[in-house]
């Protein structure tokens, strides 16, 4: 039987398809910034990406030219990312989990997770990246928030707040918070483990407009929705449907913020 976090990481796997259909994608700075802190592809080439999903994060690494194993425990999920990625670049899908997965000889410049790191357990997750890095190597790992832009923010996540906690999914941190509030969630962690040296840490913040449907598919993609009964999901949705469709224009504009932290491996680790 899977424990709670492996089911809610599961969960994923059972909505492949939607889950590529509704996922955003990460801004272009980011992988303009990863290149300049880890080394352009020409010279620093060879990425793992940990818990790629369907690609989201894996188009961002073929566009810049990296050259990818992926490796996706979800066997839907990557199934998905095998079609989507096909012929974007230099790729390989694997599935396993990565605590477990077998590389044989391979070694890497990069070992890269968009909004997967969090699902790990550190300290085998630090381990690991670091056995697999070539002498230099990073490790880069980005985290997703959804904030807040200005103080007060957009009343929509104000009052969908108050929904949440009326059909019992309340998270009990409140509405999204400022984007000056968010700290960096992997730098202790990373620091911690002894394999990496201090984390270089960037920030980018952006917006996505979506309607009612794309919003409410978007929704049905977050593991704490998933894990939810058929009875709190329709509750749900029909009163942040009833918000939505009270704005203006029927939409509703979310923003995001992706902190990236780079860390290059110890000496001492050095392959």
């Amino acid at each position: 039987m899977l424990d709670g976090v492996d089911a809610l990481a599961a969960g994923f796997d059972t909505i492949a398809e939607l889950y590529e259909q509704a996922r955003p994608s990460y801004p272009a700075a980011l992988f303009e910034d990863l290149a300049a802190l880890t080394g352009p592809p020409d010279r620093a080439g060879r990425v793992l990406e940990v818990g790629p999903g369907t690609g989201q994060a894996t188009r961002g690494l073929l566009r810049g030219g990296w050259i990818v194993d992926a490796v996706e425990p979800g066997h839907r999920l990557a199934a998905v990312a095998r079609r989507v990625l096909a012929g974007l670049g230099e790729v390989r899908v694997h599935v396993a989990p990565f605590e477990t997965w077998e590389p044989g000889d391979r070694r890497f410049d990069l070992v890269f997770a968009a909004t997967a790191w969090h699902w790990l357990d550190p300290a085998v997750a630090h381990r690991k990246a670091a056995g697999l890095l070539l002498p230099g190597g990073h490790l880069a790992a980005v985290s997703t928030e959804h904030v807040l832009p200005r103080p007060g923010g957009d009343d929509f996540f104000v009052l969908a707040d108050e929904v949440y906690r009326d059909v019992g999914l309340d998270d009990g941190q409140g509405p999204p918070f400022r984007q000056e509030d968010v700290a960096a969630p992997e730098v202790d962690a990373i620091a911690a483990s002894g394999h990496f040296g201090p984390p270089v840490v960037r920030r980018y913040l952006w917006s996505q407009r979506y309607t009612e449907r794309e919003y409410l598919r978007l929704l049905g993609t977050y593991s704490g929705h998933l894990a939810a009964t058929d009875e709190q999901r329709g509750a749900l949705y029909a009163r942040l449907g009833e918000l939505i469709r009270a704005r203006p224009g029927g939409v509703v504009r979310k923003h995001y913020l992706n902190v990236l932290h780079v860390a290059e491996k110890l000496d001492r680790f050095a392959s």
